[in-house]
């Protein structure tokens, strides 16, 4: 299987990996993706190895295959990828220049998570997008009851500026609450200015200095979580840990949490823009300080569940709608229903017996009381 994304890559293809293993039991299943992100990946149960890929790059062989599924992308690159692998079968999205592709069609505004369980059903696995949940990590958290506040994003176009990051730690921690600014490496940075300027401890920027398992044990055991469109917020998501995410230029339709988890505020102007562009989207600056530290304020105190009154309408729902369900159509917050396969599993034809094990690939994880060692973030 291959996924050679991010976090909120990874997390939002839970759903898709754990059909994939409930209905190829006994087979040895193994996931192409970032090295560093074998830990979590494993922590799914869904996968009994990790095998480092990059993006794109050409994967090594690992010896007979019986089947390759394409969670990466529409194609035609990733089908071609795992083709180079010489599968006995690909299930992917159908794309006319990839021969052997003859999957369901690629939809362009789909939520990511109902994506990938709709092509696996189409190929007999019932997939359930609400199973996102994630198993406590063998880890203890670095700061026990924080709040999380994450100001980095995988664009510029996604990264609301540090000052206002800055502004609402600065009043969370005037609250009382203890904050921690957390980042990868490549986000020290921007992390240690939010820090400064927030006038919290130095030792509370843990940027840089956290591996996925004990991010997720950080996420797992905070108050809140505040952050944009990242990996981070899907962590909350996974651990129903309540957050904050600052939506734009991406509709959180697309990739927000589920509505039923009422936990989790959205915000979101209404606008959509480019996601890779090279400065904070328009839309997603119109969220203002004062918004999102009144959001985190009521969030800390379970007051208001829910879309808040002031959030901008987007598509109208019926007369007969729920209150619940116009307010998460205001959100742009789809519901996401189980997909059952057409026919069960088994009408993929017979898969003969399991691969052999194959070299560099990374085993699934040791017991905790052994000591595991973690690639950093």
């Amino acid at each position: 299987m291959l996924r050679a994304l991010g976090l909120g890559d990874l997390l939002t293809a839970v759903p898709a990996l754990r059909a994939l293993r409930r209905g190829l039991p006994g087979r040895r299943i193994t996931l192409a993706a970032p090295r560093a992100l074998a830990p979590l990946a494993l922590l799914t149960g869904a996968v009994d190895d990790v095998l480092p890929a990059s993006g794109l790059d050409p994967l090594p062989p690992c010896g007979p295959l019986e089947l390759a599924v394409n969670l990466h992308g529409r194609g035609p690159r990733s089908h071609r990828v795992l083709r180079a692998l010489g599968p006995g079968r690909l299930l992917a999205f159908a794309h006319p220049s990839v021969l052997g592709s003859e999957g369901p069609p690629w939809e362009p505004d789909e939520h990511e998570v109902q994506r990938w369980c709709r092509l696996v059903a189409a190929y007999g696995f019932d997939a359930d997008p609400r199973e996102l949940d994630l198993p406590a990590p063998p880890v203890p958290s670095p700061a026990p009851g924080a709040v999380v506040v994450h100001p980095g994003a995988g664009s510029p176009a996604r990264r609301w500026p540090a000052e206002r990051y800055a502004a609402v730690a600065a009043g969370l921690r005037e609250r009382g609450e203890h904050v921690v600014v957390t980042g990868g490496p490549d986000e020290t940075e921007v992390a240690g200015a939010v820090t400064a300027a927030a006038g919290l401890d130095p030792s509370d920027d843990l940027s840089g200095r956290t591996g996925p398992l004990e991010l997720a044990a950080l996420v797992a055991g905070a108050r809140l979580v505040v952050c944009g469109d990242t990996g981070t917020g899907h962590l909350a998501t996974a651990y129903g840990t309540p957050s904050v995410l600052l939506f734009g230029p991406v509709a959180p339709g697309l990739w927000g949490p589920p509505p039923e988890r009422r936990e989790h505020r959205v915000l979101w102007a209404g606008r959509h823009g480019d996601p890779h562009g090279a400065a904070p989207d328009p839309g997603l600056l119109e969220i203002c300080v004062a918004r999102v530290a009144d959001t985190a304020a009521r969030a800390l105190t379970g007051a208001g569940r829910g879309p808040a009154p002031e959030d901008p309408p987007g598509p109208q729902g019926g007369r007969h709608e729920t209150s619940a369900r116009r307010g998460d159509r205001r959100r742009g917050l789809p519901r996401l229903p189980p997909v059952r396969g057409p026919a069960g599993a088994g009408h993929l034809g017979h898969l003969p017996g399991q691969p052999a094990d194959r070299d560099g690939a990374q085993r699934r994880a040791p017991d905790p009381a052994q000591g595991l060692q973690v690639p950093e973030a």
